[in-house]
C-alpha cells in the first residue's frame, strides 16, 4: 500500500463509494467530498496528495465549466498539486482544455478500474519524482509536497455573486492594481485581501496589515512613515513603518473611509511620490508596495460631501470589490455553518458534534447584521455549550422576533441607542467589536453611551 492521501470529489455519491473501495486498497488515505465547496477546507486541515475532481456538479450541466473553475482553485491554492479530471462526457476539447490549465490527466465515466489506478499511480510518481528533486533546493523553489504550508484560501459559498467576485479576484489578484474593497462590518473584507495576497506575485512575503480607524493623528506618520531615534519624546530608537514593512508585499489598510483630510492629504503624496520620510529624518526611501484598502462606509457619497479626497478616491480605487451581505447570499450560509463546526468541533474536543436540521434553518432566517462575524460568534458558542451532541435550536444564541426593522415613528436618537444597544448585545458586551460592527471608533462609542447615560 503507497502512503499519501487522495480526495475525491463528485456529487454522485455512488461514484464516491466505488472510487473509495478501489483506492483504499492501494492508498493509505482517502477522503471524499460531495460538495467542491468542501475543497478549500479539507486541502486546509488535511494533507492532501492527490485530487479526483468530477468536471460537472450542477444537474443537466455538461460543459466542464465548473470542473475548471476547481481545478483552477486547488492549483491557486496548492501549486504543483496533481489534479485528474473524472467526467461521463467524452469531449476530447474539454480534455485538451484540463489538461491545458493544469490538469495531470483526465478519465472518463465509466473508467476502467485498472485505467484508473494506472493513471493515478503514474501521477503519484510524477510527484514523489518532483519531491525528490526538490530537496535541498531553497524554499521557494520547492514545489508543493515540501514541509512547506501553503496558506489556507478563503472559504468562498456557492452563491451566484460569490462565483462572480472570485472570478474578478482571481483576475486582478496577480496585476499590480490598487483595489478597494466595500461592504458591511463582518462580510469578511479583511479575509479577502489576504486571499488577493495569497494569489498575487508578491505572496511570498507576508501581508501587511493596518486598522487606520484605530491610529490617531498624533500617530499617523510614525505608523505609517517610521521615525529616528529622537524624532520625539520617547523615541529611544529607529523605526521603519508599515510603508517600508511592507516592501515588496502588500499593505491592506482597513476602514480608510475613518482618515481625516490632514492625514488623507499626507497618504496621498506617499502613494503618488513611491516614497517616504521618517519622522525626524530628511532622506526619501523608496517604497514598494501593493495597496489594497478597505471600508464600510459610502466613499463616492464622502467625496460629494467633502470629506473624502476624490484624487485619493482614485488612486486607492483602480479596482473595487464588494462583497454582499450575508443576508443577500443566503446560500452560502450552510457552507460556512459546515466550516465553522468543524474548526470549533476540533479545537474544543467535540468530534462527532452535528447539527440539526432545523437550527440551520433558523440560522437561515436570521438576517444576520453581524454577517459571517456573527455567524462565527453563534456556532462557536453553540458548540460550547451544546449539552448533547447535535446543535439544537435553543443552543443558539440568536433572536428573530427582537430583529425587527426599526418603526417609522423612533427617533434619530432612538434609532442609534437601539443600534448601539444591538451591537453591544450581539458582542456580550465587548465594546471594542460592538464599535468595529457599528463602524466607529471605540472612542466615538464611549461618548455616545455616556451621552445616553448607558
Amino acid at each position: 500500500m503507497q502512503s499519501g492521501t487522495i480526495l475525491i470529489v463528485d456529487d454522485n455519491k455512488s461514484v464516491l463509494t466505488s472510487l473509495e473501495m478501489l483506492l483504499e486498497c492501494e492508498f493509505e488515505h482517502i477522503e471524499t467530498a460531495a460538495n467542491p465547496n468542501q475543497i478549500v477546507a479539507l486541502l486546509d486541515t488535511k494533507d492532501i496528495d492527490l485530487v479526483i475532481l468530477d468536471m460537472n456538479f450542477s444537474a443537466g450541466v455538461n460543459t466542464g465549466n465548473e470542473g475548471l473553475f476547481w481545478l483552477s482553485r486547488i492549483l491557486e491554492i496548492k501549486p504543483g498539486m496533481p489534479v485528474i479530471m473524472l467526467t461521463a462526457y467524452g469531449d476530447v476539447e474539454l480534455a485538451v482544455k484540463a489538461l491545458k490549465n493544469g490538469a495531470a490527466d483526465f478519465i472518463l465515466k465509466p473508467w476502467d478500474n485498472d485505467v484508473l489506478l494506472e493513471k493515478v499511480q503514474t501521477a503519484f510518481t510524477a510527484l514523489n519524482k518532483a519531491r525528490r528533486e526538490a530537496k535541498g533546493k531553497a524554499a521557494k523553489e520547492i514545489p508543493y509536497g515540501s514541509n512547506r504550508k501553503s496558506e489556507p484560501g478563503m472559504v468562498i459559498g456557492r452563491s451566484n455573486a460569490m462565483m462572480q467576485l472570485i472570478r474578478l479576484v482571481t483576475k486582478v489578484a496577480k496585476t499590480e492594481a490598487n483595489i478597494l474593497i466595500t461592504g458591511e462590518n463582518g462580510t469578511g473584507k479583511e479575509m479577502l485581501a489576504r486571499e488577493i495576497h495569497r494569489l498575487s506575485l508578491r505572496s511570498r512575503k507576508e501581508m501587511v496589515g493596518l486598522d487606520m480607524g484605530a491610529i490617531s493623528e498624533s500617530l499617523f506618520e510614525s505608523e505609517l512613515f517610521g521615525h529616528e531615534k529622537g524624532a520625539f519624546t520617547d523615541a529611544f530608537e529607529s523605526r521603519p513603518g508599515k510603508f517600508e514593512a511592507a516592501g515588496e508585499s502588500t499593505l491592506f489598510m482597513d476602514e480608510i473611509g475613518n482618515l481625516s483630510l490632514p492625514l488623507q492629504a499626507k497618504l496621498l503624496a506617499a502613494l503618488q511620490n513611491r516614497e517616504i520620510t521618517r519622522l525626524g529624518s530628511n532622506k526619501k526611501i523608496p517604497v514598494d508596495i501593493r495597496l489594497i484598502a478597505a471600508t464600510n462606509r459610502n466613499l463616492p457619497d464622502m467625496v460629494k460631501q467633502g470629506l473624502f479626497r476624490e484624487d485619493l478616491f482614485y488612486r486607492i480605487n483602480t479596482i473595487q470589490i464588494e462583497i454582499p451581505p450575508l443576508r443577500n447570499r443566503k446560500e452560502d450560509i450552510p457552507v460556512f455553518i459546515d466550516f465553522f463546526l468543524k474548526k470549533y468541533s476540533s479545537l474544543y474536543g467535540r468530534n462527532g458534534l452535528s447539527i440539526q436540521p432545523q437550527a440551520i434553518e433558523k440560522l437561515q432566517a436570521y438576517h444576520w447584521p453581524g454577517n459571517i462575524r456573527e455567524l462565527q460568534h453563534v456556532i462557536e458558542k453553540a458548540v460550547i455549550l451544546a449539552e448533547k451532541n447535535e446543535i439544537r435550536q435553543n443552543d443558539l444564541s440568536i433572536h428573530p422576533s427582537k430583529a425587527a426593522a426599526f418603526t417609522e415613528a423612533a427617533s434619530l436618537n432612538d434609532l442609534e441607542r437601539q443600534a448601539i444597544e444591538t451591537a453591544i448585545r450581539q458582542n456580550d458586551g465587548n465594546l471594542t467589536a460592538a464599535a468595529e460592527q457599528l463602524g466607529v471608533t471605540r472612542q466615538t462609542l464611549y461618548n455616545k453611551l455616556k451621552r445616553f447615560n448607558a
